[in-house]
């Protein structure tokens, strides 16, 4: 039942908000709600990486090694977005009502994103996909200013029209299992029968649910909402939006890969998408003018690398790569909340309009060098760890083209990020900053989630090696 409960919880917490008669109530009941999702999800992570797998409903609701570890990221970085939000939603010039449904589409977001781990049975899970777009618009569009609504609407109509291409694939999929004898329909049964559905339909379901999901993780061609829609959501969403949501969708892609056999084309597809987002993002990272941009920008980078890792087929790069998941999780929420702690010091995303932040805010100063720094891969933080350990297994496969191109679009990337951090952080301060004060629940955000970029940089506590070890095995188990 504990997965019932990771389930429910948030859209307790959305009703309490929703019909409570203060929005003072509202931060706390998320926070409280995220704080206890994030213990459940935790024994679940725990169980999962001593090889249980954790079934609520059989072929309906279980959690495995890789849904753990996706369910944990989101439930840790759902965690910090709350107790972000209530110092930085508090400088909202939105009525108290908005405010209170703001907290309400919070928590059903963070249902969507949990239920798609959570869910064992695929036709779901699109449903499940499908919510994530519909409560995150909300929250993009919450400033109800014209920018912010294009920007939800460019999401929306992307994203949606992704969503009928990955209906397809999922329909190619239940075809193939239809062919093989049907029966129970999940994750676990599909990769049990891949043998015996017909390749040619695996192939195809595969590559138009890249294609369509694609679109919502932000793969190059179809990423051009991600940078709108964070510039303008309020810097939680950014926080969720980039950490997480792309990763639990990426994660559906990747559920695919051991269906295909280790010579697939379907794993030289996900090489060249991720390759050329990878690519394609590490060269727009010079041109951005808005630093919540240069985060979204970012995150097509990382989505990419991933991607580009997964596809490398090895035991040791489907490790890596979901190490370099947790890695941007953690670390692409530092780098908004670090944002958000800038332009609630500056009052303006511009990065020509914040100069010598470290001078006037010696907090918010070391927060966004710390946050260029973290997802640029500098060393020793935990993203460097990642990427280098995906650069390994790239080499020890023979793989040494790919391993070239992404080490170029890594260093492109680590060039652009700090490019613009850096005279953000050292430049001289411009006569018209403004200098407020941060709220204590955003100091606070930012010292608890600075830990573990170090942390995980320098040391792998054995309970997560366990854990991602698990979850890499379920994307190397190859049934053809």
């Amino acid at each position: 039942m504990i997965l019932i409960a990771i389930l429910a919880l948030p859209l307790l917490a959305a009703a309490v908000c929703g019909l409570s008669g203060s929005e003072r109530w509202s931060p706390r009941v998320t926070l409280l709600a995220a704080l206890a999702n994030l213990l459940l999800a935790g024994e679940v992570a725990l169980r999962a990486a001593g090889g249980e797998t954790i079934v609520a409903l059989p072929h309906w609701i279980a959690a495995d090694g890789l849904s753990a570890l996706i369910a944990l990221l989101i439930t840790a970085v759902g965690t910090s977005a709350a107790l972000f939000s209530w110092g930085y939603m508090a400088h909202s010039t939105q009525k108290p009502r908005a405010l209170r449904l703001y907290y309400v589409n919070f928590n059903l977001f963070l249902f969507a994103m949990l239920a798609v781990p959570l869910l064992a049975e695929p036709n779901l899970v699109w449903i499940a996909v499908e919510l994530t777009t519909l409560f995150s618009v909300l929250l993009v569009s919450f400033a109800d200013t014209h920018d912010a609504l294009e920007a939800a609407w460019k999401y929306a109509v992307l994203t949606l029209s992704g969503a009928a291409i990955a209906l397809f694939g999922f329909l190619l999929l239940f075809w193939a299992w239809q062919t093989a004898g049907g029966g129970p329909y999940s994750w676990a049964t599909l990769r049990a029968a891949a043998g015996a559905m017909p390749p040619r339909l695996l192939q195809a379901a595969f590559l138009l649910i890249l294609v369509g999901f694609g679109a919502k993780v932000g793969l190059v061609p179809l990423h051009t909402w991600l940078p709108d829609a964070h510039s303008q959501a309020p810097t939680p969403v950014c926080a969720l939006l980039s950490g997480v949501e792309t990763s639990a969708v990426l994660y559906v892609i990747l559920r695919l890969l051991p269906l295909l056999g280790p010579a697939s084309q379907g794993r030289a597809w996900a090489l060249a998408f991720g390759l050329l987002s990878a690519g394609v993002a590490s060269f727009l990272l010079l041109r951005v003018r808005d630093y919540k941009r240069l985060f979204a920008f970012s995150t097509v980078e990382q989505m990419g690398i991933v991607l580009a890792a997964a596809g490398l087929g090895s035991g040791a790069a489907s490790y890596a790569a979901l190490l370099q998941i947790v890695a941007h999780a953690l670390g692409k929420s530092f780098c908004f909340y670090a944002a958000g702690s800038a332009a609630l010091l500056s009052g303006t995303t511009e990065i020509a309009g914040v100069r010598g932040l470290l001078r006037s805010s010696p907090l918010g100063g070391i927060a966004l060098l710390l946050g260029g720094l973290t997802i640029a891969g500098a060393p020793p933080l935990a993203l460097f760890l990642s990427e280098f350990s995906i650069l390994k297994a790239g080499l020890s496969g023979g793989q040494y083209l790919a391993v070239a191109l992404l080490t170029l679009f890594i260093a492109v990337a680590f060039f652009g990020i700090l490019r613009h951090i850096l005279p953000m952080v050292f430049g001289k301060p411009l006569p018209q900053s403004v200098n407020r004060k941060l709220p204590r629940s955003v100091v606070l955000t930012l010292l608890l989630a600075a830990l573990p970029l170090f942390v995980l940089g320098v040391y792998l506590p054995e309970q997560l090696s366990a854990l991602l070890r698990v979850a890499a095995a379920a994307l190397t188990h190859l049934a053809r």
